[in-house]
């Protein structure tokens, strides 16, 4: 059988569902949509031709669509909850045509109603139902094609009761992203659906209250995820677009807070254009982000100075440095937080040079559990760690202990050079030691220097010594070689020009490490490590890069 031929099979296999129509005889005469949003972010192709294949691939993870049993799907894990909020209807639209993608869609959506369209099960938690709402109403032409009065009723009347059950249930959903998706569909929904117009203030107000509890004065999340950061700006995009279709005019409070978190997620991004890695997740798709950068309607420079969102941006000429300068996100906005505080990521032009461990985020993944809760630790992050402690603790059950509680952040700028100094108290508890890190980078790009100090702090005393290490993390793409000295390494990869490295007041080893890709994927790399002990006295830790050219 042909490629062609087997795609077709696929395809009319996915969209029969008589047992919709039998199900559906009696149903209520349809509803309709005053407006149809128009999406203007590209989805990915690939996936789209891999799902009129038959196949629902994410990361390491497939599903296998036309024998996929909707009814026993969960939502528990990254894979089942994408398939169950609809968000692959972009991916779908930028593979086929409307006639071709909708038999797929409209296959899907009709096993998915028969499934759950009659009870209040998991796959009703107001935030798949919110990111359901915004891609049902955004797609509707692949979903709505059918002739058959009856799907087309149970589609319109679904979506209609979906709305009503998270106006109901929007504000107990866990607060963040969660929360804000949530609003965020039934304010599209109010905004789009036959007689929704008297509902649009109410929904206006529960996606006020929640980016107000969720989102940070300077536009990042409090979760301080970038992945998920990613996903507001591109929810808030289509909500944007929902006004546009109905020809209403977005609140000035939604405006700011997407124009916000649109900077905010420019600022954590590197050379290459994907995302730096923090909060256990990793870049990301440079082609999805970019997508989202073109499609969203947003315009803003990358932010700088985020004191809330806590992720600190440095460039000249190319060389870009992100610095987290915050403590770890509050439990209640993220269960996985790490311990991260004062880490760098750096990139020269497309090349990434230093970077963190990161994680798979919400990508599914075969990394081992046991590894995943370890890349959190303070040693999967470029900076410093004592004692072979985090700088906060990482408790058995997975949650975040004591340690970071506030970052001093003294911030200047001139013609010559960018300057930054951060400092946090995580290890004084233990070891009577306050950490602080200075960062400079040149105008030209060309010199970053750093200076890590361990200093006297409380009333802990340490009573002999304790080690310390400098850790930076190399992307797999970069080759670091000890100089005869031992004091320093030569930084060679395919996408820069030779970085030198020096340090001083310790020692320079290299050693094994890794690191998590934008597809999910662990990947052998090396770090640079600075060690030494540290006195109740303190130390200093000096280290400078310089590209050669």
């Amino acid at each position: 059988m042909s490629e062609a031929a087997a795609t077709n099979a696929v395809v009319e296999k996915l969209g029969r569902a008589p047992l919709l129509s039998r199900w559906l005889g009696n149903a209520k005469q349809p509803l309709r949509l005053t407006a149809v949003p128009r999406d203007h972010v590209v989805g990915d192709r690939i996936r789209g031709d891999a799902m009129l294949a038959g196949k629902f691939i994410r990361g390491s993870a497939m599903l296998a669509l036309p024998e996929l049993d909707l009814a026993a799907l969960g939502t528990d894990d990254p894979l089942t909850a994408e398939l169950q909020g609809f968000s692959w209807l972009r991916d779908l639209a930028a593979a086929a045509t409307r006639d071709k993608g909708s038999q797929v869609a409209e296959g899907i959506a009709a096993r998915w109603l028969v499934a759950h369209g009659s009870k209040v099960d998991a796959a009703w938690a107001p935030e798949l139902w919110g990111e359901r709402l915004l891609f049902w109403t955004a797609y509707a032409p692949y979903l709505l094609s059918s002739r058959d009065p009856n799907y087309r009723s149970a589609m319109l009347n679904t979506m209609a009761r979906g709305a009503r059950h998270v106006a109901t249930t929007g504000d107990k959903t866990p607060p963040g992203l969660p929360r804000i998706t949530a609003w965020a569909g039934v304010t599209a929904a109010s905004l789009l659906l036959q007689g929704g117009a008297t509902k649009v203030a109410r929904a206006e107000s529960g996606l006020a209250r929640a980016l107000a509890t969720s989102q940070s004065e300077d536009g990042g999340l409090l979760s301080r995820s970038p992945a998920e950061q990613l996903l507001l700006v591109d929810r808030l995009g289509l909500l944007r677009a929902a006004y546009q279709a109905a020809k209403q005019t977005p609140p000035d409070a939604l405006e700011n807070a997407a124009a916000a978190a649109f900077a905010a997620l420019h600022g954590v991004t590197m050379g290459d254009g994907a995302m730096s890695s923090w909060q256990g997740g990793n870049p990301g798709s440079s082609r999805r982000l970019a997508a989202v950068f073109e499609g969203c309607g947003l315009r803003a420079r990358p932010l700088r100075q985020a004191r809330a969102w806590g992720y600190h941006r440095l460039s000249a000429l190319g060389t870009i440095i992100v610095m987290d300068a915050a403590p770890p996100p509050p439990a209640r906005m993220a269960r996985n937080g790490s311990a991260s505080t004062l880490a760098v990521e750096i990139s020269d032009g497309a090349q990434r040079l230093v970077v963190n461990c990161g994680g798979p985020g919400r990508i599914p993944s075969i990394i081992p559990s046991e590894l995943i809760q370890a890349l959190r630790t303070t040693a999967a992050h470029s900076t410093l760690t004592l004692g072979d402690s985090n700088s906060t603790a990482i408790l058995p059950d997975g949650s975040l202990g004591k340690g970071v509680e506030d970052v001093a952040v003294d911030r200047s700028e001139d013609d010559d050079v960018s300057r930054i100094e951060a400092t946090h108290e995580g290890y004084a508890r233990a070891f009577g030691l306050a950490h602080s890190r200075a960062l400079s980078l040149g105008n030209d790009g060309k010199e970053i220097r750093g200076l890590d100090r361990l200093m006297p702090r409380g009333r802990k005393k340490i009573r002999e010594a304790a080690p310390f290490a400098v850790r930076f993390h190399l992307d797999p793409a970069v080759e670091a070689v000890r100089t005869a000295d031992g004091m320093g390494a030569i930084l060679r990869s395919a996408g820069a020009p030779p970085w030198n490295f020096r340090c001083r007041g310790a020692q320079l080893s290299i050693e094994e490490s890794v690191f998590v890709d934008g597809d999910a994927r662990l990947r052998a790399t090396t770090q640079l490590a600075i060690v030494g002990e540290v006195s109740a006295l303190g130390a200093e830790i000096g280290w400078q890069f310089r590209r050669s050219s």
